[in-house]
């Protein structure tokens, strides 16, 4: 499945039931180079709109939050030593958690890459 967007710069990559989150390289250019990446804990269960980690850079902090309703069960331990593996990255690349997802349902209604470029010109 191609990647999805959020409003909110998340991007979506699914297998199977499993979702990978991350930020797009649109927000990690805004945010300017990262230096702490706070992950969720393993397990933690979500629902739609909660925080499930937080990026920093020197200007700004980020809450990064889930596109779908679930449970952590993956988070990327590499971030710790190297948030900034996040600015050089392309989307689908660096995830931040990956959540086993309740209802494959809700991502019908993000965006595809198309649709999120012309977003972003709005």
């Amino acid at each position: 499945m191609p990647l999805k967007y959020t409003k909110e710069h998340e991007w979506i990559k699914i297998d199977g039931d499993i979702a990978s989150i991350g930020i797009t390289t649109h927000a990690a250019e805004a945010l300017g180079t990262l230096v702490f990446v706070e992950l969720p804990e393993l397990g933690k269960k979500l629902n739609i709109g909660d925080t499930c980690g937080v990026v920093e850079s020197a200007k700004s902090a980020s809450d990064v939050y889930s596109p779908v309703s679930g449970e952590i069960v993956e988070v990327n331990n590499h971030l710790e030593n190297q948030p900034d593996a996040i600015n050089d990255a392309k989307d689908g690349e660096v995830w931040i958690c990956k959540v086993k997802v309740s209802n494959i349902a809700e991502l019908n209604d993000y965006m595809s890459k198309n649709e999120y470029d012309a977003f972003l010109q709005h």
